[in-house]
């Protein structure tokens, strides 16, 4: 039953999905220097065309928004051109995408950002370090927004929903996870501001409840998600009660009437930092109107576990997608699994992006741990 729960027909919005397994939005630093997206791009989205739904890799909205070399962008009329290359391609395999939309704010260099400073809700560096042209650094202190910023920032998303629409997408996906812009403004860990955009959780919201207007605005709420980690431990993030917080930008998102949220559940690195929210789909599916989609490390079985329990609608997987082009297939098939290289994640060319085979070019596969 579960497995038929898995393949059955899903509405999201005005889209009826042949199936509820989604492809993640995964950066593989694959486009060009300038952010535009290519043939070999169009060429690995098509080939996953037989997912529910694709949600691409992150895009930025804006060069203040970059924070990763080779990553695309999604604020020109050459990435608005690369973008549909790839959107068409999908089309004509009879799949459907969602457009990732992303703003890395601390989360960068002034490498990336023409020498300019980060921007982030305080002046808190993130943890970690970046790769630089002299080598890694850590991340440098981000230079605050101000209230007018902010405004401009909101209006920078908006734009990259309209050129969503004309590269062809189906619909956009707002991140507001990972430890990013929308994220950073969301926990109290980044956000120390005493303004209208800081302090109660309500005013920690306010920021991604005026982002996701405007997008609706553009596409109607019923072609926008968000994706949302109240677990996240990556770049140093954190929240005095992700509980009170997450709960809000829950609630106002189902009040939006938004198709759908994509919760991240915690990975093992977030789990050992230390006690974090588990469960995450299940716990806040009750607080939302529209369908939940659940991702973060699932499988087969884990992904048949939370269909059943009804914890989720729909499952997003990340790694399994990379090896395995056609992955709706095996599950219906129940063959095994190519294994991926994380040798080849990022960067590079066709290697370990287009290369994976499917079943019909070689059907004994490794069975993935």
């Amino acid at each position: 039953m579960t497995m038929n729960l898995l393949f059955s027909p899903i509405q999201v919005g005005p889209l009826t999905l042949p199936n509820r397994i989604v492809m993640a939005p995964m950066s593989r630093t694959r486009a060009n220097a300038e952010g535009a997206m290519g043939s070999v791009n169009a060429e690995y989205y098509s080939q996953r065309a037989q997912a529910g739904l694709i949600v691409s890799e992150a895009a930025w909205i804006s060069l203040q928004g970059r924070g990763l070399d080779h990553s695309p962008g999604i604020c020109s009329p050459d990435h608005v051109a690369g973008w549909k290359r790839v959107v068409d391609a999908v089309h004509a395999k009879g799949g459907r995408i969602f457009a990732q939309l992303w703003h890395c704010g601390r989360v960068s260099s002034p490498h990336l950002l023409d020498g300019a400073l980060p921007v982030a809700p305080s002046p808190i560096a993130a943890l970690g370090r970046i790769r630089t042209p002299e080598g890694f650094r850590n991340f440098p202190t981000p230079r605050m927004l101000e209230i007018a910023e902010i405004r401009g920032i909101v209006a920078d998303f908006e734009r990259a929903a309209k050129n969503a629409q004309e590269a062809g997408f189906d619909g956009v996906e707002l991140h507001a996870g990972g430890g990013y812009l929308l994220d950073q403004f969301l926990q109290t860990g980044s956000n120390i501001r005493r303004d209208r955009y800081g302090g109660m959780s309500a005013n920690r919201c306010r920021f991604l409840f005026e982002t996701a207007e405007a997008v609706a605005g553009i596409w109607g709420a019923d072609r926008v998600g968000v994706k949302l980690s109240p677990s996240n431990r990556d770049f140093g993030m954190i929240d005095a009660d992700p509980q009170i917080v997450f709960s809000k930008a829950v609630s106002g998102l189902s009040a939006m009437g938004i198709a759908y949220i994509h919760m991240m559940e915690p990975s093992e690195s977030d789990l050992a930092e230390g006690d974090v929210l588990r469960d995450n789909a299940q716990r806040f599916r009750r607080q939302f109107k529209g369908k939940m989609m659940a991702g973060g490390g699932f499988d087969l079985a884990k992904a048949q576990t939370i269909l059943e329990n009804d914890g989720a609608d729909m499952v997003s997987f990340g790694r399994l997608f990379i090896a395995n082009p056609d992955l709706p297939e095996r599950f219906r098939a129940g063959k095994p699994l190519n294994a991926p290289d994380p040798e080849t994640f990022y960067g590079g060319g066709s290697e370990g992006y287009t290369d994976y085979p499917i079943l019909e070019s070689h059907p004994y596969m490794r069975l993935i741990d």
